[in-house]
């Protein structure tokens, strides 16, 4: 990505001659190559990863997409990031999507093996005692005394039905402990449920859970609106401050977002340094609404660095699209993206004709 950036720039500021002709040439042949790699990581990441793989194939198939318009140095570079960090958050995400599988199916083996041994050790013993009685009832058979055959064959029904209760008391007991520890099982699920359905370092929903939500309001038929949201130069501050303080801001940001929304709004983590609301109603209300939270997560953010309190100016794209009846998840979803990189083009715009 690093020579490619190089051709990019080169050709950007080229004098038009055949030499410059064939660096374009590369270049075009390098960012075909890198697409479609793009696109292999998607497919495969499918394979390896069925519950998550999709997320990542659609996020990766969105830069694609991007890579199809005039590509430039800047272009290049900000694939070249947000694909790094889908590709880092997934790789998180699938492991540890597939440990506490691992732990679960442990957990569940566990629970049949102590369960099958229970019963075993139970039916052994029942079998012991049916024996002895079996042998005891033979015996009868060599007794002349009535006294004594009648006294043996009380003892021997005795018995019986001892062991008779004693395997319904146990078999009761096996039947609990297995509710219990099927019961326990089940709050696992629910919880491991939870865990999928939330993002783990914000705490907002995840994508998948947005999806969801979203999906559900087109399959009903109901009246919404979708914002997609992006921190300006995001990539800035990871390149200046680091990772550490890049999740804090974005920490701080997602529970200013959370505040700024009302109890009814969807609000999820899309990726990186991008999330999604959804409100409910119309356009009108939801533009209203949009300019609210604008100028209530835009400002200044202090997060602790290495060194001390850092005061961090953070600015937001906002990209609005109204769901239309009949439109699908992914068209709604490329509208609100549109809408993004056109209000994030206007505002850099706007910020070189200050700084001239």
């Amino acid at each position: 990505m690093i020579s490619l950036k190089r051709y990019l720039d080169s050709a950007e500021c080229g004098s038009g001659n055949r030499g410059d002709e064939e660096d374009r040439g590369t270049v075009q042949v390098v960012i075909d190559a890198y697409r479609s790699a793009l696109i292999e990581m998607g497919n495969c990441s499918v394979d390896a990863c069925p519950a998550l793989g999709p997320d990542l194939k659609q996020s990766l198939t969105g830069l694609v997409e991007r890579l199809f318009a005039d590509v430039s140095s800047e272009l290049v570079a900000s694939t070249q990031s947000r694909a790094r960090e889908r590709l880092q958050d997934w790789g998180r995400r699938t492991g540890r999507h597939y440990q506490q599988k691992a732990a679960e199916v442990k957990e569940l083996l566990l629970m049949m093996a102590r369960t099958a041994e229970s019963v075993g050790d139970r039916d052994l013993r029942c079998a012991q005692q049916m024996n002895e009685v079996t042998t005891r009832l033979k015996s009868i058979a060599n007794l002349e005394d009535v006294t004594q055959i009648r006294a043996s064959i009380e003892r021997s029904a005795s018995e019986l039905k001892t062991s008779i209760d004693r395997m319904t008391a146990e078999g009761k007991a096996v039947v609990q402990q297995l509710q219990g520890q099927v019961s326990a099982y089940q709050s696992r699920l629910e919880e491991a449920e939870y865990i999928a359905s939330c993002d783990l370092l914000t705490g907002l929903g995840s994508r998948l859970w947005v999806e969801g939500q979203l999906q559900k309001r087109i399959d009903a038929a109901q009246a919404f609106c979708a914002v997609m949201i992006d921190i300006d130069e995001f990539k800035r501050v990871n390149d200046d401050y680091g990772h550490v303080v890049g999740d804090e801001l974005l920490k701080q940001f997602a529970g200013e977002l959370r505040s700024a929304c009302r109890s009814g709004d969807m609000i999820g983590r899309w990726g990186g340094d991008e999330f999604l609301v959804l409100f409910e109603g119309g356009i009108k209300d939801a533009e209203a609404h949009v300019e609210r939270v604008r100028a209530w997560v835009c400002g200044n953010y202090t997060v602790q660095g290495r060194r001390g309190s850092l005061k961090i100016r953070v600015n937001a794209s906002f990209g609005l699209a109204e769901h239309a009846v009949g439109e699908t998840l992914r068209e709604l979803l490329d509208q609100a993206d549109a809408q993004m990189y056109l209000h994030k083009g206007g505002a850099r715009a706007n910020r070189k004709e200050m700084n001239r």
